[in-house]
């Protein structure tokens, strides 16, 4: 008698007889050439000149640029790299040094830097009150806000914070990754860091200001400080507004956070807000070109 073909073995070559999920009918899997595919790209490199694709790269995002278009090929790469590149970026947004004879040595940096610059502190100019700043000393009659007694320089800054007859002083504590600058930047760039803080007293009251400003590492611990002396009005003085400033810089790797704290006291001890006045006070991370 003759044996039939078990069912199992007569499946087994239906299937393998099957074309499937880009498998041939002799079982081996199909793979797409990729040359078409690799010559298209080398042909639109060719056929386009270095001049346009540059100008193209100037009218997309600076992020884009350097994340997605400077990883294409060797050619964007070094465009992307070059110091003309981001030299015309600067000067198409109005971003240049201080000092025209002075050039950045890196004028990637300095765009990034100078486009990302912005105030780190909160509420420096009183519009919210007393809102962002935490309260060390509320001595005599506490912090206060009001209006500006004398003319300001900038003529957009219409308020100031007022101490009294006892120490007042108010600080911020900078975060400096939650601002979008990251630990390897920090360490690796140290890019200047600027403290900018406005100060007057009141014609017919003596006062006394001070400010003390901290580099702070990842447990919080300074090591690097910035504090002048006190500075001392007499009574019946006629003193502008007065700028303090001062620029960190080398500070080493480690900073993490910046502690900004300032204030002061009226000297003649009266009941009311008679004490020094501060505002529009900053802290910007800026290019090194700047002095």
């Amino acid at each position: 008698t003759r044996r039939s073909r078990p069912a199992n073995m007569s499946n087994k070559r239906q299937i393998c007889q099957k074309t499937t999920m880009g498998q041939s009918e002799s079982g081996h899997i199909h793979v797409p050439s990729r040359k078409p595919r690799l010559d298209a790209v080398n042909c639109l490199q060719a056929d386009v000149p270095l001049a346009v694709v540059e100008e193209i790269l100037l009218n997309l995002p600076a992020h884009q640029v350097v994340r997605v278009c400077r990883l294409v090929c060797h050619e964007w790469k070094e465009l992307v790299d070059s110091a003309a590149h981001w030299r015309e970026r600067c000067r198409r947004e109005g971003f240049q040094p201080c000092e025209a004879s002075r050039p950045p040595d890196d004028w990637r940096l300095f765009y990034f830097l100078t486009k990302n610059r912005h105030n780190l502190l909160k509420n420096p100019r009183a519009e919210g009150k007393l809102q962002g700043w935490k309260i060390v000393q509320n001595g005599g009659d506490c912090w206060v806000a009001e209006g500006n007694r004398k003319s300001f320089p900038d003529e957009t800054v219409t308020k100031c914070f007022v101490t009294s007859y006892g120490l007042c002083l108010k600080q911020q504590l900078i975060d400096l990754k939650k601002e979008g600058y990251s630990d390897a930047f920090m360490d690796r760039l140290q890019p200047h860091i600027k403290i900018t803080d406005w100060y007057a007293p009141r014609f017919d009251c003596g006062c006394q200001y001070e400010i003390s400003v901290e580099l702070l590492d990842r447990r919080k611990k300074p090591f690097c400080t910035f504090q002048p002396e006190k500075v001392f009005f007499e009574q019946w003085n006629d003193e502008p507004w007065c700028q303090m400033t001062h620029v960190f810089k080398d500070y080493g790797p480690g900073i993490r956070f910046i502690r900004f704290t300032h204030g002061g006291v009226d000297t003649q001890f009266w009941a009311g807000w008679y004490g020094i006045r501060v505002t529009n006070s900053s802290v910007e991370i800026c290019p090194a070109e700047e002095r």
